[in-house]
Order: C-alpha cells, then sequence, then structure tokens
C-alpha cells in the first residue's frame, strides 16, 4: 500500500469519526449540509460555520432548553 493510499484512507477514517461523534452529540456536519444547500438549494447563502452552528444551537434549544412536561 502506497503512503498517499495509506494516508487518504487515514484521513477518510477520521473525517468519518469526526461525524459520528458530532451526530452522537447532536451536532450536525457542516460539510454535509453544505454540499445539501448546494445540490438542492443553490439559491440559499451558505452560512458560515459560526453561523450554522447557532443556527443549530437555536434550533435544538428553541424553548430554553428546558422540557415541556419534566
Amino acid at each position: 500500500m502506497s503512503i498517499a493510499i495509506a494516508a487518504n484512507a487515514v484521513q477518510q477514517f477520521w473525517r468519518r469519526a469526526v461525524q459520528t461523534a458530532r451526530l452522537a452529540i447532536g451536532v450536525p456536519d457542516y460539510d454535509t449540509y453544505v454540499l445539501h444547500l448546494r445540490r438542492n438549494h443553490p439559491e440559499r447563502v451558505i452560512p458560515s460555520y459560526e453561523e450554522f452552528f447557532r443556527q443549530r444551537q437555536d434550533a435544538r434549544y428553541k424553548n430554553g432548553g428546558t422540557r415541556g412536561c419534566c
């Protein structure tokens, strides 16, 4: 196996590991979101990572982070 192929495999593994960790704690993947916007909504402005993160946090905790009943 060449060094370039091994490096690419490690890089892909790392990306997947980071993506999995982010999804496990409830943080969507920014790169996947950008790809989705470019493919399906080319007219939309792509937010910066900071804007994206803030939007996701607002959506997740829109009720102040409290549960409605418990």
